[in-house]
């Protein structure tokens, strides 16, 4: 079964940035959109933001202008930029598509198993 693999996670101080990177473990026939989200210790899972296979991108309100998602879709990877990085940014992060991996397969969800980011002060 096709697993979606984050990567670039870290330790990081406040102020720094991170890129956090995700793709599937395998090509997959097509996929939608593609959404990152976070979770801390303690929290409830939230998003983070997202983005539709022509290029869109919506975030929540606290992201905005300090985090960017990009895709390559010859790549199938999505792409998390994380600037002006705070301590209440840590947390898991994981990845999510709409995707189906054959020709004849529904679409589904797919998710990563996170990657942990650590701001310190």
């Amino acid at each position: 079964q096709v697993q979606l693999v984050e990567s670039g996670g870290g330790l990081v101080q406040a102020g720094g940035s991170l890129r956090l990177s995700c793709a599937p473990s395998r090509k997959m026939f097509s996929i939608n959109s593609m959404a990152w989200y976070r979770q801390a210790s303690g929290k409830e899972r939230e998003l983070v933001g997202i983005i539709t296979i022509g290029g869109s991108t919506n975030y929540a309100d606290s992201m905005k202008g300090r985090f960017t998602i990009s895709r390559d879709n010859a790549k199938n990877t999505v792409y998390l930029q994380m600037n002006s990085l705070r301590p209440e940014d840590t947390a898991v992060y994981y990845c999510n598509t709409n995707a189906r991996e054959t020709w004849g397969a529904n679409y589904r969800s797919y998710w990563g198993q996170g990657t942990q980011v650590t701001v310190s002060s």
